[in-house]
């Protein structure tokens, strides 16, 4: 029988720019998603990874986890967006972002960039046979859900991941996403 290799993959705690729906730069996080951050119990003995920003960082410390920055696991890149609000942007450029996968007016990476980054990153830990903890960036993981259910990229926005929120993935053979507890 073939042993099973499990991934949770951690979303950062809250910060002031998710609070105001804001492109984030390296914040830290709230007072609020610190206390969130309580109730989310990853892995015990797992490798852990974390996306390189401070948030990601902060939220592995918090949980206690010791591991190391992978630049894999950043944040959609928002280019020219960075700290800006949602509702200061064009409203014309702000759809084509939320309904266009290839879409880079921002000068940043595309959400079809991001799922092919994320694809090989999964490929590399299945390969690695370690079960593994990923702090990052929601972004990142609705990239890793979209390759666990081979989905296209325009159903990227159509998954809502909560911050402090763990999203647990085996492998045996191929990826499935287990849902709950």
């Amino acid at each position: 029988m073939q042993t099973v290799l499990r991934v949770d993959l951690v979303g950062h705690g809250l910060t002031e720019a998710v609070r105001k729906a804001r492109f984030p730069v390296d914040e830290p996080l709230d007072e609020a998603g610190r206390v969130a951050l309580r109730a989310c119990v990853p892995l015990a003995g797992a490798r852990v990874r974390t996306g390189p920003e401070r948030r990601a960082r902060e939220t592995a410390e918090a949980l206690g986890l010791v591991g190391e920055p992978d630049s894999r696991l950043r944040d959609l890149d928002a280019g020219a967006w960075r700290g800006s609000e949602m509702g200061d942007l064009a409203q014309d450029q702000l759809f084509s972002w939320l309904t266009d996968p290839e879409f880079r007016g921002h000068g940043g990476e595309s959400v079809t960039d991001l799922v092919d980054r994320v694809r090989f990153w999964l490929a590399e830990i299945a390969s690695s046979g370690h079960d593994t903890v990923a702090v990052t960036h929601p972004a990142v993981i609705r990239a890793a859900v979209l390759v666990v259910l081979d989905a296209p990229a325009k159903s990227f926005w159509r998954t809502d991941i909560a911050p402090a929120s763990i999203t647990r993935l085996h492998h045996r053979g191929h990826w499935t996403l287990r849902m709950g507890g």
